[in-house]
């Protein structure tokens, strides 16, 4: 089984990453971020969030795999995998996998990934689903803390945390 995940997350100053199934906070520039990030790879992701991308369609460019209780779920371009050990096995033999949410999708790959790729934005806002908080967890360090950026009215900064 693979440890060597990566995810991609953008999260407020409280670990918030949205509220009624839709991200919070978006800044144009973690948009892109995420598509330079992710491209050519192999993303998981939750049913709630797929279905919250534009036209709930799977992303361009990237092999999708989504993470389901769902039994009857399928969409056309990406494949379903309906526990995390379903989900791994898939993507065992590709190069880079990114899990990219929801929360629970989150936190039951946290402890198969090495990497984060965190946009932090120093704002908070109203949520209802959050993020582990990477900075209180044992075993993560702030690799690399970023250039403080401003977008819209807020700071932010593109970090990368690891397990170590």
């Amino acid at each position: 089984m693979r440890d060597d995940l990566e995810l991609v997350v953008a999260a407020d100053a409280d670990w918030g990453i949205g509220k009624n199934g839709t991200q919070t906070l978006v800044i144009p520039e973690d948009r892109r971020h995420f598509r330079e990030v992710t491209g050519r790879g192999t993303v998981i992701v939750g049913r709630k969030t797929l279905m919250d991308f534009p036209g709930g369609r799977p992303l361009k460019n990237r092999r999708n795999i989504v993470l389901t209780r769902d039994g009857s779920f399928a969409v056309e371009g990406a494949e379903t995998a309906h526990s995390v050990e379903e989900a791994l096995e898939k993507c065992r033999q590709d190069g880079r996998v990114f899990v990219i949410g929801g929360e629970s999708v989150y936190r039951a790959l946290l402890p198969y990934c090495r990497r984060a790729h965190v946009t932090r934005i120093f704002a908070r806002a109203e949520n209802d689903a959050f993020f582990p908080a990477l900075d209180t967890l044992p075993g993560w360090r702030l690799a690399d803390r970023g250039e403080e950026r401003e977008s819209a009215g807020l700071r932010f900064a593109f970090q990368t945390w690891e397990r170590w």
